[in-house]
């Protein structure tokens, strides 16, 4: 297993993108979370094969429709901590 720790910045707050992220992830078999965080970016962290991290990083780098994603800081790693589901964090 293998985490991913991403911070997408654009038009990502207010457009469904922590919805969108949580569908995605979870038709992946993801674990982990995603949250908006006060700069008006969202961070998410995923953990799951490495196949199914770069095709998560794929969808969420286009987001939905309503979204633009102008930048992806993305960085793999190894897990830091055991989740048991994907949700959004508040």
């Amino acid at each position: 297993m293998k985490e991913v720790k991403a911070i997408l910045k654009g038009r990502v707050q207010m457009v469904g993108f922590r919805f969108f992220t949580v569908r995605t992830a979870r038709r992946l078999e993801l674990k982990g979370y995603v949250k908006n965080l006060s700069a008006g970016e969202v961070e998410t962290i995923a953990q799951g094969s490495r196949e199914n991290l770069e095709k998560f990083i794929k969808n969420i780098k286009m987001g939905p429709a309503s979204a633009e994603v102008k930048n992806a800081d993305v960085s793999y790693r190894e897990p830091q901590k055991e989740y048991t589901g994907f949700n959004v964090k508040y």
